[in-house]
């Protein structure tokens, strides 16, 4: 709607973007560089955690894209299940061969998965089970079953990195959980935006978009910042109705006033009465 407008050649801040929009801030570099040590390392277990929409899964994705670390990955986005049902699941989702009877038991479901996991070990697969939403788990009564899920060792070999992503309340229900705690060989955060990082993220997406002046003042990136503590979901969301309304309203640029109002009246949640 506002592209003509701003003589962009695409949306700027769509939530799916392209590889081109992809911003690598340094606190998602270093993520990303101790991923790739603990596949390559092959690590058991691995714990990532950090703020939603910070760029969790973008880095899950990026990572299942690099075929020289991985084999199958399995991503797991809805983790509120039985015991049963993921163990089914993990089995479907790495092709395992067909259930036998009685079919879809935890016992059958895990001879599958253990024949599996072997099967791309001696073929040289590493494979990944990344959990998503992790921080629910607890609430599922799955932290227990995926640690002994650890145990499946086909030929005493490690057949598989366990990936747990989630919110930043995830690390301490690990520590609670001292069982699996224990075996968490790496433990990752990933930190929103710091406010210079926010200001490239939203030049640097404008620029490819096809911007070729300056939309967002100064002033308006520092409340972008603010108001987006630095999330870059909700810089996405503040900036693309920020150039609506700016759009609507005739404006030649987004000033810091235009960004809270945008705030105020179409994204901040209002107190009840």
């Amino acid at each position: 709607m506002y592209l003509d407008y701003w003589q962009l050649a695409s949306k700027p801040f769509q939530s799916q973007p392209s590889e081109a929009f992809r911003f690598q801030s340094e606190a998602f570099q270093a993520a990303e560089h101790k991923l790739r040590y603990a596949l390559e390392s092959r690590l058991p277990a691995v714990a990532l955690a950090g703020p939603a929409g910070v760029g969790k899964t973008l880095l899950i994705e990026s990572l299942a894209q690099q075929s020289d670390l991985t084999g199958p990955l399995v991503h797991v986005v809805f983790p509120q299940m039985s015991e049963r049902d993921l163990l089914v699941y993990l089995a479907e989702q790495l092709g395992a061969p067909p259930a036998a009877e009685p079919r879809h038991t935890i016992e059958e479901s895990l001879r599958r998965l253990e024949f599996t996991l072997g099967q791309n070990l001696k073929a040289g697969r590493h494979t990944v089970l990344a959990i998503d939403e992790a921080h629910l788990l607890e609430d599922s009564g799955l932290l227990e079953p995926l640690r002994l899920l650890l145990n499946l060792r086909p030929g005493g070999a490690t057949a598989f990195t366990l990936l747990l992503c989630g919110q930043p309340t995830l690390l301490p229900i690990l520590a609670r959980f001292g069982a699996l705690d224990e075996r968490i060989d790496l433990k990752i955060t990933l930190a929103p935006l710091a406010a210079e990082q926010t200001a490239q993220y939203v030049r640097h997406r404008l620029v490819v978009a096809g911007a070729s002046r300056e939309i967002f003042t100064a002033d308006s990136l520092a409340a972008v910042h603010k108001l987006a503590a630095g999330i870059p979901r909700r810089i996405n969301r503040l900036c693309d109705l920020a150039l609506l309304v700016g759009f609507a309203n005739g404006a030649t640029t987004i000033n810091a006033a235009d960004v809270q109002a945008v705030s105020d009246e179409l994204v901040a949640v209002p107190r009840a009465a």
